[in-house]
């Protein structure tokens, strides 16, 4: 078990209260996905756990998480109530009540609000992300979904940082709560953490000399607004630079199309939003880059926490200018120890250089709804053909669409094969992602 499981799993077991705080990527997830299905009773069709998420992509990561742990649980309904997705088919999923649901508090009071969700038979409430539900200003919609749940429950409040507000949130929704704090710092020795002082007007430059210098196959790039995330991206892919931008401004779908591009390696850089952010599970993150330094040092070391995970070496690097050295010595006071800081002249700048991603990424136009599975997909591509399935990659399945990773390499071939071809004796339409 990670720490905050094996600090915090106990107190869950028990029934009891639970104030924690742990790092992105501790394990948290798990830590109150088995106490809610422990007490789950699957033959009692009644909502019996609900958890709240601040975003749509860590609702569904969440979401997958816990079907992952409820396999072997039969007849276990899980539901997922986002934002940015058609009420139609939550509501007729809803028509059989789900045992658990995960969703966004604006969708889920929507939901309260029509009668097509109700919290009777609640057991468990989980705040998941709580300081960042608070800082997107959730905190209305949050009491109110509260006040529409059974005083007799249990309350689980997980958070990554621990201000005031979430101190005073966990006094006015939680009795005795047992309080759980693991290591938020981040493993140093994984970690080559390097700031580069730069010049006004050469914050882009700096950026491409950074990747043209370490050339990361893929890098998660932080900027502070989302009109600046789509601006960079923009001008990166103009550099030759296979970028993509995550913001808020997103349609769902367009959101799921850069989220799996980024994820299957067939897209190298994502420029991102804090909150944009959260919820992403990226396993071999090899660059965080910081295009600007976030005001709070806790959410820098937040940031830099999504490399260098499960024992991978990482790379964080942070561009700032002369005039924010104070944010520098607030990071070194919250992790204790001093940074280092080069000049950008130590960067080797590469002529004509380009990071091209090793994978392409195929859309199909159907999905979960159409029967289709991975192993459909798999089969179609390698079966009847002389595409080795070494050169296939991750195959994700969303309701309505399927998108497949192939080797740059065979790219061509495996659009071909699909789009002249059958999957499941069907003939669906296929197009490449840019």
């Amino acid at each position: 078990m990670t720490s905050i499981q094996a600090h915090s799993l106990p107190a869950v077991l028990d029934g009891k209260d639970l104030l924690a705080q742990a790092k992105t990527g501790s394990g948290k997830t798990a830590a109150f996905a088995i106490g809610l299905l422990h007490k789950l009773e699957t033959r009692t069709y009644q909502t019996q756990a609900l958890v709240l998420c601040p975003t749509r992509e860590l609702a569904d990561q969440v979401s997958k998480e816990i079907r992952l742990l409820a396999r072997t649980i039969p007849n276990t309904h899980i539901l997922t109530l986002c934002g940015g997705k058609p009420m139609g088919p939550q509501l007729a999923s809803l028509e059989r009540n789900p045992h658990i649901v995960v969703g966004t508090p604006g969708r889920i009071l929507k939901h309260l609000g029509k009668g097509t969700l109700k919290l009777d038979g609640l057991k468990t409430l989980v705040l998941d992300e709580a300081d960042r539900m608070l800082d997107m200003g959730f905190l209305e919609d949050i009491m109110r979904i509260i006040d529409m749940a059974p005083r007799r429950r249990q309350t689980l409040l997980f958070s990554a940082t621990y201000p005031d507000e979430i101190k005073a949130v966990s006094d006015a929704i939680q009795t005795n709560p047992v309080d759980v704090r693991v290591e938020s710092l981040h493993d140093n020795k994984k970690i080559q953490q390097v700031f580069y002082e730069i010049a006004s007007g050469e914050r882009t430059r700096a950026l491409i000399s950074v990747l043209q210098h370490y050339r990361p196959e893929s890098s998660l790039i932080f900027c502070n607004r989302k009109q600046q995330c789509q601006e960079l991206a923009e001008e990166l892919w103009e550099q030759g630079f296979h970028a993509q931008a995550l913001h808020g401004d997103l349609e769902q779908a367009e959101r799921d199309e850069v989220l799996v591009q980024f994820a299957n390696r067939s897209s190298s850089i994502l420029v991102a939003t804090d909150v944009a952010a959260r919820g992403l599970d990226i396993r071999e993150l090899e660059a965080v880059i910081n295009f600007e330094l976030s005001p709070d040092p806790e959410i820098h070391i937040h940031r830099i926490g999504r490399t260098g995970r499960a024992g991978n070496a990482g790379l964080a690097i942070s561009l700032f200018l002369p005039s924010e050295k104070f944010r520098i010595e607030a990071i070194e006071d919250y992790q204790k120890r001093p940074v280092r800081i080069e000049q950008t002249t130590t960067l080797k700048e590469r002529e004509h250089f380009k990071l091209t991603p090793p994978m392409v990424t195929l859309c199909i136009n159907g999905g979960r709804k159409n029967k289709v599975r991975a192993g459909d997909i798999l089969g179609a591509l390698t079966g009847n053909t002389d595409l080795p399935g070494k050169q296939i990659g991750k195959i994700e399945i969303f309701d309505n669409l399927a998108f497949v990773a192939v080797d740059r390499s065979v790219a061509r071939q495996a659009l071909k094969i699909l789009t002249e071809g059958n999957i499941k004796g069907r003939r669906f339409r296929v197009r490449k992602l840019r």
